[in-house]
């Protein structure tokens, strides 16, 4: 009896919001989260929160990681079991290992779509990618002086950001590296995500969370509105003369049309 009453409890819906630093994602999983239908993506599973989260639950996710896990899906899950949460490439190959290195999920000769679908039943995947590559690099580079990496209102940089071009270039070539992460994880698993581009999502946010909820198999409630942003936007006149600046030093850094 215990056992169908967990699955009967257990979410029946459950995604990874799939993507690199500065794509835009927060933007994405504030407006899934402001819904209250969908779960309520966050980096859970990223070392660094989890203290926080594991004080919410009473569990030690050193010594008991599928506690921890199973902990995280049956409480951060909203009303109508749904779960999300997000993660970069950047920890994907150790959170993944993490996972099977419990056994609770898969034995070592698991693959890893398996794996996922066993710690999160039904897994769906939604990737989030900025078409403009050096943009999102500046915003890197800035929010890594900054210490500003989520922008809301009343909130203001703790440092002044200074143009720097060797580290602007070091973050682009580290956003094409942890991109192809993402393409050889989903060749592998042979999975096609939902995909979302940071720029049609600025474009047109309520067509796009819309159509990310449809993915899901997610609906509102009759009359129900998405809500405007609440993450703003970074890019100001600095990023536009930084980019300016970029391109005048090292035009050979960067091609438009591989954007």
């Amino acid at each position: 009896m215990g056992g169908l009453f967990h699955k009967l409890r257990h979410p029946r819906r459950c995604y990874v919001v799939c993507t690199i630093p500065r794509s835009g994602s927060n933007l994405l999983t504030d407006g899934l989260r402001a819904t209250r239908r969908a779960g309520m993506p966050k980096q859970f599973f990223l070392p660094k929160f989890e203290a926080r989260y594991a004080a919410e639950l009473g569990v030690d996710p050193t010594s008991r990681y599928p506690a921890y896990v199973r902990g995280i899906v049956k409480t951060k899950a909203t009303h109508n079991e749904v779960f999300g949460f997000k993660l970069m490439s950047w920890y994907l190959d150790d959170f993944l290992t993490r996972l099977r290195n419990t056994r609770a999920f898969g034995d070592a000769t698991m693959d890893d779509l398996a794996l996922l679908q066993n710690a999160f039943p039904h897994a769906r995947f939604v990737r989030v990618r900025r078409r403009h590559k050096l943009r999102q690099a500046l915003s890197t580079a800035r929010a890594l002086q900054t210490g500003l990496w989520k922008v809301k209102n009343g909130e203001s940089e703790e440092r002044e950001a200074q143009f720097d071009a060797e580290l602007i270039e070091q973050s682009l070539r580290e956003a094409q590296r942890q991109e192809k992460i993402w393409d050889d994880f989903f060749q592998q698993i042979g999975v096609h995500p939902c995909e979302v581009e940071y720029e049609k999502l600025c474009q047109d946010y309520e067509g796009t969370i819309s159509r990310v909820l449809d993915f899901l198999k997610i609906s509102l409630p009759r009359g129900a509105r998405i809500g405007p942003p609440v993450t703003i936007r970074q890019s100001d006149e600095i990023s536009r003369m930084w980019e300016d600046r970029f391109l005048a030093e090292r035009p050979s850094a960067y091609s438009p049309a591989l954007s």
